[in-house]
């Protein structure tokens, strides 16, 4: 699969043959737009390796109040804490978007790290930067205000996932993700009512601009400077 994988993403931090061989690894599988790809609570061992589309990981809590997690793409892998782990899975995986991915059954996947140390690099890389993100929204939470922890969700994503407009020499930036309000404020711990209004602020700074179910960033460098985010990408 001829294609360039953002470096943020699992492949995309492999060798050219690395990935070439793990890429024939496993099956191949298509999952339909809203279709669960993992179910939090099952006890299957294998990993996905998303290789076109968009995901969400969700927690359900015995409330029944549902939490996004996170946003995954193509290139990266998804089901890995629970296949390393042997417990149960603790999110729901949603397609956003028709996905594929290859099914890689756990002893597949640890024979292929035996095989290749800079894989287990990538994915001990991969499982740090996922630390990192819980890591911050947690010191987040108690440190910034509700807008500027909207604002440093929105500067994380971009960072990750952002595709910049043409002609934009980077400064503007579709967000990437398809992304409704309650899942924005579920990401920076917010209500909804409390997201709405500081989307609204955003919006109003000349920071972002809003569609439907779609975001632009205005203006990349003043956002992180508002976000307090340095240049790093946090995945």
């Amino acid at each position: 699969m001829n294609q360039a994988w953002p470096p943020s993403t699992f492949l995309g931090r492999l060798r050219n043959a690395t990935r070439e061989e793990l890429l024939a690894e496993g099956t191949p599988i298509t999952y339909p737009s809203h279709r669960a790809l993992l179910q939090q609570g099952d006890e299957s061992r294998h990993v996905l390796l998303l290789t076109s589309g968009v995901v969400k990981v969700v927690a359900s809590a015995e409330s029944g109040y549902d939490m996004l997690l996170a946003v995954r793409i193509a290139g990266d892998l998804v089901g890995e804490m629970a296949a390393f782990e042997e417990r149960p899975r603790s999110g729901t995986v949603i397609a956003c978007s028709d996905v594929t991915a290859r099914i890689i059954q756990m002893r597949t996947l640890e024979a292929f790290l035996s095989r290749h140390p800079d894989a287990m690099r990538a994915i001990l890389h991969m499982l740090c930067a996922r630390l990192r993100w819980a890591n911050r929204r947690r010191v987040d939470f108690q440190a910034y205000d509700s807008l500027t922890r909207l604002a440093r969700v929105l500067a994380e994503l971009c960072q990750a996932y952002a595709r910049p407009e043409p002609d934009s020499d980077g400064k503007r930036c579709d967000l990437g993700v398809t992304l409704t309000q309650r899942e924005l404020a579920s990401l920076a711990g917010l209500k909804l009512n409390t997201a709405e209004k500081n989307l609204a602020l955003l919006t109003a700074q000349g920071l972002v601009e809003r569609h439907y179910r779609n975001i632009t960033i205005c203006d990349v460098p003043k956002l992180l400077e508002f976000a307090k985010v340095f240049a790093d990408n946090p995945y």
